[in-house]
Order: C-alpha cells, then structure tokens, then sequence
C-alpha cells in the first residue's frame, strides 16, 4: 500500500497485485465472541476515484477462509453503495444485498460514510447529511458467526473488484447508531474516530469556506445555552439544549421535548480492580446523602473483617473497617432520620456468640458504630422494607447446626424503644435470600430455599402480608435457589429465581449438578398467581440484577461454576421487542480466574465495571 496526501488529509491506496496479502483473521476483533454484532455501525472515511460503469469496488469483506461467499462487505458502484450480508435463516443460505441509490462519491472528494445496522434497518449518512433509511424484509442475522473468517480490506480474496480510490479510516463500532458521535466537528467530510497513526496530520483544509447544507431551510429560531423562559412571549420558538442534545419546543408555559437522544447499552468495560480484605461475599453499595457514595464489602475471615469503601475521584478507597464473622451481606437501610447497615454473619464470634449486627452511622464520628445485636443462625441474607408506616427487617437463618429446616426471622421496629422486635416466624430450609416487593397495595416477601439436609429440588415460598402477618401466597419448585430478583417492566411484574445446583441423596446424580435452568415467572392477574415466562441456562447461578438504560431492559446473572471450573462468563440479557428476553449479541461479562475451590464471586480482588452510556 502507499500513502498520499490529497486536500490536507492521508489516505493508503491498496494494491491490487496481492489482495489476500491485505487480509487479517477476525478473532483480533472479536477476541471474547465469535459473533458478528446484531447492531452496529460501520465508518469509513474515503476518495471515489472515477469508477467505470458496470464495475463494482470493495471497500472490504469478510469471508470465511473455506467458502466464496461474503459473510460481510460494503461494495461501491457507479452512484450506489451496497451492503452485503449473509442469512442463514434457509437451508443452505443466502447472499442479502441492501442497495442505497443516489450516492454519488466520485467527485475527488472526501466523504465519511456512516452506516448503521439494526435488524430490519439500515441506514446511511453520507457527510452528515439527511441519512438515507432502508428497511428490508431479511434482517441482519443475530447470530452471524465468525469462526475461522477473515477481513479483506479494500477486496473480496481476488484482483477483480479491488478499491483504487484512498482509504482513511475503517472503523467498526458495535451497538447503536454512531452518527452522534460522529457529526460534531466542522469538517464533517474528514472526521476522525479511529485513524492510524500514519495517517494523522495537519487539519485537513477545505478548499472552500464550505458550509453543510440540508436540502431544506427555515427561518425559525432556535435558543441555544441555558433553559430560557418559556412565556407566551417566546410560544412557538425551539431551544436547543446541547448538553442533552434535545429539541423543545415552547408551548407558552413549558417546553415539551420535540426530539432528544435516547440512551442505550451497547457494552460494559473494566472500570476499578478492587482489593478487598479476603473473599468477598457480598456487596452493598448505598448514598449516604450530603456525605457521598459507599460500598460495603462482606468479606469472610476475621481479621481483618470486612470494609466499607468510599467513592473518591472516580474511584473506590477504603474508608471503615467492621469486625465480622465470615460475613454473608450487608443491607442499608434508612427509618426517618437514622441510617443503619446490617451485616449477615455465618459464624460465631470469639465469645462462641452467633450474632448479627445493625450499625447506625453516626453524624459526629462520620462512620457506622454497634446499635443493636441480633442472635442468628448462619445467616445469610437481610432485608429491610415498610409496610403502612412500619419498618420492618428480616434476616435468613440458613442453618443450625447440621439443622437446615428452621425459622427465619422477620423483626419490627419499636419507635418507643428505638430497637427491632420479633413479629413473626416463617419456617425455611437452607434459605439463602429474601426479596420483598409490592404490587398495588399489596406486599409480598419471597424466601429463596436451597437444601432441606437430602435434596436442592424444595419450594421456595412466596408470601403475601394481610392482616399484620405473612400468609403463604404461592409455592414454586426451585433447585438450590440462591436469589430472586422482582423486575418490572412497563405494567408487567416478573420474579427471576437463581438456581445453584440439582442434587438429590434419594436420585442418581446428573451429568452435571451445575448446568441448570433458572427461570423467569410473569404475575397473570387474572390467575393471580406467578407463571412461568422463560427458563435460561445458568451454572451454579447465585444472583439476579435488573437494570434499565434508556428505554431497553437488561438482567444480569452471576454464574459460578459449571462443574469443572470456577472461571465462567456470567451474561447480561436484553429483553428484545416486547417478546421473550433474550440473549443479545454476545454481552458478558467474564468472572475473574479463580483458584480450584473457591468461586470467582469470592476473591480477594473485585471487578467493577462501568457501563457507558452510548446515546442513539
């Protein structure tokens, strides 16, 4: 390849006398995922030189190394551009072409070309001009595998069909849209997001005092800065809020949202490495308000106990050290004015004493100081909730003992006393977690039952509160449920259980105790009662978390071992297009290598992730 300089910007020409010389294997993009994204967006920034009728010029293709056919590639024709794909959706397969006409590149220009692809729906935008939307009936594959296929840059593996013009950037961005991204300089035709550093030079020049031009004009104005005021004297006119990159329109009283971008989750990435105390068990993040962002970490050897981390500089540092007793979790929670964090301890103390702790922060010393002691049984799980008025907490006994099938305790606070009491009993076998929740005016407590001492495959026991006590509402067959999660989304109540592992002393062991479903229930409220909505492969799952970004969905699950190692991926899922949630592209989060014997979830060395907020 060679590089010139034409109107201030480098590009490389290719050569045509070696195409499969410009190639390269595609797992150095997809590193962790063998699939081609669902969802993308391809910039490339480029000069047409003047191509003969009847001739077509790949920008680039991805094929795999035993087939001619072209998994992947965008090809440019006399005043037409097109984007090929390859659908398995019929015996055999075929070859999906997407034609975008009246693009006309061949004017010794540069251009950037923005192309973003999402099911049935590509479109393209051309110098940031009004983008060109097509929507055909063969949407782009969810899962196009990339196994043993390579990129051909500027070629299809042969000399016919190469690009002679000049190549700047090629870039693939996984996720939605990128054109926000990509039209904000001034220069739209030579923007630059991921240019090697070869071709990096002065600014490119315009050869005119161009001005980016839409094929429409308006003589409204538009406020750009702060929130203006929104009287009868500004009705009718649009602020621009930048920051959001939102457009409002003034009704007379109020700015009603014309358009404004929407958020999404296109990845995680790595964020801080937290070194913890020793094997971490839980954690509990919280907002302390007018004094910042903390995460307690329930660790389990004493010493040196367990920590609570503060949010500084971007990051988590240590703040407070808490003695405790192979903690399990920590739960904050707040009654008025008064701050409390409880933690779950699993063994005794150095006295022989089986106790559980709720710390109240304290204002003067700045940190959490004893408040109340609570005697437990291996405990496992806090959790806090209100209930007309009353605050109430209760705490999983897991065991005592050998002894698995014993009460779980549920306590009330006493306001005259200012210390929690015991309300009610509820009978548990090897419970792990409870999760309260409310639907309409009612409220529900969910336990989560591991191991009756002979087998995993118990009820976990949803209950429902009438008259100043929890009743049992619904039973549902678990295997070693470790979590539930409760998750709304739009008007419908969904209820995620976690199941650890299937064993039975009385049945003859599975292949594997570990590959397990866990399932996803939807509340019928005609039936009034929990269905089941979808079962989802999991390995040792031991932890359910729902989270929203913009308008999508997503849960999240901890896998732990699959029956051979700890060092598994745990998945975040989307819930796509009001039907069943489902997987996707290949969204993971990897769990930390960890030493034979001890889960990922419990070393010493923690990961937070970051999700960044890709705007569409």
């Amino acid at each position: 390849m060679r590089v010139f300089q034409v109107q201030g910007a480098r590009g490389v020409q290719l050569a045509a006398s070696r195409p499969r010389a410009l190639c390269f294997p595609a797992s150095r993009l997809f590193v962790h995922c063998d699939r081609f994204p669902e969802e993308f967006s391809i910039i490339v920034t480029l000069r047409v030189l003047s191509v003969p009728a009847k001739r077509n010029e790949y920008v680039f293709t991805l094929m795999a190394e035993e087939s001619p056919s072209v998994l992947v590639g965008l090809r440019y024709a006399p005043n037409k551009l097109h984007f090929l794909f390859w659908s398995q959706e019929r015996a055999g397969g075929w070859q999906t072409r997407v034609t975008f006409p009246n693009v006309s590149l061949s004017d010794s220009q540069w251009h950037t070309l923005i192309l973003a692809v999402s099911g049935q729906s590509f479109s393209l935008t051309v110098d940031c001009s009004v983008p060109k939307d097509v929507l055909v009936e063969t949407p782009f594959p969810a899962s196009l595998s990339v196994k043993r296929a390579n990129f051909y840059l500027g070629n299809r593996r042969r000399r016919k069909g190469v690009f002679t013009g000049l190549l700047r950037q090629l870039v693939l961005l996984p996720g939605a849209d990128a054109t926000p991204r990509i039209c904000t300089p001034m220069n739209f035709k030579v923007v630059t997001l991921s240019v090697p550093s070869v071709l990096q030079d002065l600014p490119a020049k315009p050869a005119s005092n161009e001005v980016l031009r839409y094929p429409y004009e308006t003589d409204t104005k538009v406020t750009l800065g702060s929130r203006p005021p929104c009287t009868t004297q500004e009705k009718a006119q649009f602020w621009f809020n930048a920051s959001r990159r939102g457009l409002y329109l003034c009704n007379g009283s109020a700015w009603i949202s014309m358009l404004e971008v929407k958020q999404r989750l296109d990845y995680v990435e790595e964020h801080q490495n937290l070194v913890t105390n020793s094997e971490t068990m839980g954690v509990e993040v919280f907002t302390i308000p007018r004094v910042g962002l903390f995460a307690a970490t329930a660790n389990r050897y004493t010493p040196p106990g367990s920590a609570i981390y503060k949010w500084t500089d971007g990051k988590f540092v240590p703040y407070q050290n808490i003695p405790t007793y192979q903690a399990q979790s920590w739960k904050y929670f707040t009654i008025g004015k008064k701050i409390f964090l409880a933690v779950a301890n699993f063994e005794q103390n150095d006295r022989g004493q089986e106790l559980s702790v709720i710390y109240k922060w304290s204002r003067r010393k700045e940190k959490f100081v004893p408040y109340q002691r609570i005697t437990t049984h291996s405990a496992r799980d806090w959790e806090a909730f209100v209930i007309e008025g009353e605050a109430f907490l209760a705490v999983v006994n897991h065991r005592e003992g050998n002894n698995h099938n014993i009460d779980s305790v549920i306590y009330r606070w006493n306001p005259r006393t200012g210390l929690f009491e015991t309300n009610q009993t509820i009978p548990t076998s090897g419970a792990y977690d409870w999760e309260f929740f409310t639907i309409g005016p009612y409220s529900f407590l969910a336990v989560a039952n591991t191991f009756n001492g002979t087998s995993t495959k118990i009820y976990s026991h949803i209950y429902i509160w009438l008259s100043g006590s929890f009743q049992l509402f619904q039973s549902i067959l678990t295997f070693g449920a470790a979590d539930w999660e409760v998750f709304r989304i739009g008007d419908r109540v969904f209820l995620a259980v976690a199941n650890s592992h299937s064993y039975d002393s009385g049945m003859p062991a599975p292949s594997n105790f570990y590959a397990i479903n866990s399932s996803i229930y939807e509340l019928n409220v005609t039936a009034q009662m929990f269905v089941k909505f979808q079962d989802l492969l999991t390995y040792s799952a031991l932890d359910w978390e729902f989270f929203s970004v913009g308008d999508d969905s997503f849960l999240v699950v901890a896998n732990s071992f699959d029956g051979f190692t700890f060092s598994v991926n745990s998945i975040i899922y989307r819930y796509c297009c009001g039907r069943r949630a489902r997987l996707g592209g290949c969204v993971v989060v990897p769990s930390r290598n960890s030493p034979a014997g001890s889960p990922a979830r419990r070393q010493p060395l923690q990961m937070l992730v970051r999700v960044p907020k890709v705007e569409r």
